[in-house]
């Protein structure tokens, strides 16, 4: 694996697609420069890391269903204590979520969406945003896929049922920019 690069990093080199992306990325920078830990659940704003996984064989995309937003999303999540590297949290991520032990960043490790992601409040916690960093990884055993508990399905999905399944507009967009690629 390439060396690891902290989201400031990644963040810095990073080519909004948009204004309301640049608006975004542009947050997340202050956030992380303010600080102590912008991987803290502490912070309001805080960084997460996901990746739409890929089967490049045959196109498909495998989602994972988030009881706590009721809806189909990607997989990922939060940094550990002392984690500084997108690409190693949503690796380590998509394995926990989905077994697959042979996930890879495709078709190269490059950041591919950024957004800011509004959590509802919970019995556990207050509401808060993800500074949602994502990637696309791919598989090369689809088959070995296991969700990690039962309350969390996958699914493997073609694109077009990827669009129907999802409700997070943002989501879409990631999906728009993983298309092509499998094209």
């Amino acid at each position: 694996m390439s060396t690891p690069r902290s989201a400031d990093a990644l963040l810095q080199a990073y080519r909004p697609a948009d204004d309301t992306e640049a608006a975004d990325v542009a947050r997340i920078r202050e956030m992380i420069a303010a600080a102590d830990d912008p991987w803290s659940r502490e912070v309001p704003l805080h960084l997460t890391a996901s990746a739409v996984i890929v089967d490049p064989a045959s196109s498909r995309v495998l989602l994972r269903w988030h009881a706590k937003m009721g809806s189909w999303l990607q997989i990922g999540g939060h940094g550990d204590p002392g984690e500084v590297d997108p690409l190693a949290v949503v690796l380590r991520e998509g394995e926990e979520e989905t077994g697959l032990a042979d996930l890879s960043p495709w078709p190269d490790a490059a950041l591919r969406h950024v957004v800011v992601v509004p959590v509802p409040e919970s019995p556990k916690e207050a509401a808060h945003e993800h500074a949602d960093l994502r990637f696309v990884l791919a598989t090369g055993t689809p088959g070995a896929a296991r969700p990690e508990k039962p309350t969390a399905p996958l699914r493997w999905v073609a694109m077009p049922e990827a669009y129907e399944l999802i409700s997070e507009d943002n989501l879409r967009e990631t999906l728009s920019r993983v298309e092509p690629l499998l094209s």
